[in-house]
């Protein structure tokens, strides 16, 4: 397998960040522009906002959180070229389900189902990191 094969699901996440970033702005620039008193007001956004808006916000900061540790992971199994189809797929997984959380959170937000699918990309990432770590320590 070509080492570089991770930088598909590595590149697609950075993608995936992208277009939650247009559309969070997409969806906060109408608010701002109906309600300019928020506009030098972070708090005063975030209190008037409707789930609608806020709610990319929230998905653009989650998307800085455990995917950083997917990007670090990424450089270093390339860079110890220790890429595998085993991590691959796995980071494509991560990938797929990251799209589906960021899907459900940005649109009609079901706690429960955004929850279980995080679950499943947070696993994948997890199942990884353990992985490299054993290889890393010889055990």
């Amino acid at each position: 397998m070509q080492q570089t094969a991770i930088f598909g699901p590595f590149l697609a996440m950075m993608l995936l960040t992208g277009v939650v970033w247009v559309y969070l702005f997409a969806r906060r620039i109408p608010f701002i522009r109906a309600h300019p008193e928020t506009l030098g007001d972070p708090t005063l956004l975030a209190q008037m906002a409707p789930p609608g808006v806020s709610t990319p916000s929230d998905n653009l900061k989650n998307l800085f959180e455990l995917p950083v540790l997917f990007y670090a992971l990424v450089l270093y199994l390339f860079a110890t070229s220790q890429v595998d189809s085993t991590y691959v797929r796995a980071a494509w997984i991560f990938f797929a389900f990251r799209v589906l959380h960021s899907a459900i959170h940005c649109t009609f937000n079901h706690v429960t189902l955004r929850v279980s699918v995080y679950l499943v990309a947070a696993l994948a990432l997890w199942c990884m990191v353990i992985r490299a770590a054993l290889a890393h320590f010889g055990a």
